[in-house]
């Protein structure tokens, strides 16, 4: 028996009852896939044992695999598997080190742990997502998560400098960026990790062009194997000097892949000092049209993010404003009272078709002044509102309304559940007063059958839309399906990616190939071959994944 084997071979637990099997059946997505048994490693040596024991299981032609998890809040059942969940909370939860501008952290960190002591060093890690009190680690490597802060400092892959991971071999291997000497001594060597280091480089020398050509153009992307990224120009088209810059990143391949490489037990990231000063415009238009001219003027003052929520985001906070002042926190009269200005206007002007939130950040007071100064400047030639926010405490409102609007949608409306399945688009941000007007008549087609709201970041032309429907109903389950590829055919029309952030999971991964074409497919499918060719990590995911098993396994509740 499986569970069996498994306490026989490690030292953390190995649980498969019913009530364990239940809670890691499901993640934030709109599936849901029961485990055989979870695993919780203790150490380094269970996970090689692990994955020794898995790759032994399938040559001799068993159905077993290992999928990662840390905190479960994955959008697009990423971390959802019917054989073995390894689960890195319980005891991969180390913050091994924080230096002056790195730290070493476990998978099972949980993103506010960091945060916290980060804090006491004024230190930033800046790509975590707006799940940032929820998430963990190795679920913001692992899909490569962006957030509030994206617009000025980029995604995660920026931030990893070196990951450590079991691989297929049932070893644990540290990959890291090489210089173009660095890579020659790789290739030269005979082992598992030079084999990798082999394939992979001459899959991309040989498909370079095609490989270049293929990335997408915006400016965040999740979806597929990051191949442009590890190796970008000059340095393998072939003019590559010797030397001690690092050319070859093959952790632009592990970061995003999400788990379907091998199984994260460390990473080493990047860390920047805060700034000492922020402050925030709010931005509030009747309609669409202002926002992408008035976005692109604004970005000439290095906003550090541009955030934005929808009309049907705001009616819903005012909806729940009890919750809403109890994620808050502190006086509930005092923070009722900070409304006052919203709930005035709204009576006055009508709701916001769209509400901007545009943060400034610098280490020089007046720089700080000026700029915003300088963009209200900017924003009065438009036609709508704005207020300068001055205080943090001021700014918490908008910034709750922003963060936790999904979580109200999860939580409050009952029979009904947010499902996030077209919830990551991404174009470029001119497309925006075209796109989403196109989106939402595409939505309120089907109107009888769901609500949604519209949040995200305009800076980058990404957005979230999260439908709520009633997923035991079989109608409107059917709709789920027509909905996407609608969606997902304006996108293409744009020459966006379908997600910016939230990674491909079940829901994505049948799409990809209308994404990017055949070619650029089999050459994911060679990259998993290269480093899982017995496919024992994370089915489903980027390669491999169908229309049908995602069907089949939507919740039905």
């Amino acid at each position: 028996m499986l569970t069996d084997d498994l306490k026989k071979l490690i030292e953390g637990d190995v649980i498969s009852d019913k009530a364990t099997l239940s809670k890691y059946d499901s993640d934030y997505s709109i599936f849901r896939v029961e485990p055989k048994v979870v695993v919780f490693p203790k150490d380094r040596k269970d996970v090689e044992n692990l994955v020794s024991y898995a790759v032994e299981k399938r040559k001799n032609g068993e159905e077993i695999s290992l999928t990662g998890r840390s905190a479960g809040t994955d959008m697009s059942g990423g971390p959802l598997n019917d054989s073995v969940i390894v689960e890195f909370t319980k005891y991969f939860n180390h913050i091994r080190e924080i230096g002056d501008d790195y730290a070493i952290v476990e998978p099972g960190v949980y993103f506010r742990d960091l945060e916290r002591e980060l804090d006491k060093k004024n230190l930033l890690f800046p790509s975590c997502p707006a799940s940032k009190d929820l998430c963990a680690m190795g679920g913001i490597v692992n899909n490569n998560s962006g957030g509030e802060k994206t617009l000025e400092y980029g995604k995660t892959e920026k931030y990893v400098e070196e990951v450590t991971i079991v691989l297929a071999d049932g070893k644990e291997h540290v990959l890291k960026p090489l210089s173009e000497n660095e890579l020659q001594v790789k290739l030269r060597e005979q082992d598992f990790e030079s084999d990798i280091y082999r394939k992979l480089y001459k899959l991309i020398k040989d498909n370079y062009d095609v490989i270049q050509a293929a990335k997408p153009k915006v400016s965040k992307n999740s979806a597929g194997y990051y191949l442009w990224n590890v190796c970008p120009p000059p340095a393998c088209a072939g003019m590559a000097q010797a030397g001690d810059k690092k050319t070859f990143d093959i952790t632009k391949l592990i970061v995003g892949s999400q788990g379907t490489l091998g199984l994260l037990t460390s990473a080493k990231v990047k860390l920047l000092r805060k700034k000492r000063y922020s402050g925030l415009l709010v931005v509030f238009s009747k309609t669409l049209g202002p926002i992408p001219g008035l976005v692109e003027d604004i970005l000439k003052f290095h906003p550090e993010s541009i955030e934005s929520y929808d009309d049907k985001t705001l009616k819903l906070a005012m909806r729940f404003l009890p919750s809403l002042l109890k994620l808050m926190k502190g006086s509930a009269i005092k923070l009722l009272f900070q409304f006052l200005p919203e709930l005035r206007m709204v009576v006055q002007r009508g709701v916001p078709q769209m509400i901007l939130l545009i943060s400034f950040a610098s280490d020089n007071e007046t720089k700080l002044k000026d700029d915003m100064n300088s963009a209200m400047g900017v924003v009065r030639n438009y036609p709508v509102g704005a207020r300068v926010i001055k205080t943090e405490e001021g700014a918490q409102k908008y910034w709750t309304i922003r963060r936790q609007s999904f979580n109200l949608l999860h939580s409050h409306v009952k029979g009904m559940y947010a499902a996030p399945f077209i919830d990551d688009i991404v174009v470029d941000p001119k497309y925006m007063p075209e796109l989403l007007p196109q989106v939402n008549a595409i939505l309120d087609k089907y109107k009888d059958k769901l609500i949604y709201t519209i949040a995200g970041h305009p800076g980058n032309g990404n957005f979230h839309i999260i439908p709520l429907v009633r997923l035991n109903d079989e109608a409107t389950r059917m709709i789920i399906p027509k909905v996407t590829e609608e969606v997902y055919k304006l996108v293409f029309k744009y020459g966006g990616s379908i997600t910016a952030e939230h990674n491909d999971g079940l829901i994505r991964t049948p799409y990809l190939e209308e994404m990017y074409g055949k070619k650029i497919i089999s050459l994911f499918e060679e990259v998993k071959d290269i480093f899982d060719p017995l496919r024992v990590f994370n089915p489903r995911k980027k390669v491999g994944g169908t229309f049908e098993y995602a069907m089949e396994h939507m919740r039905k509740e």
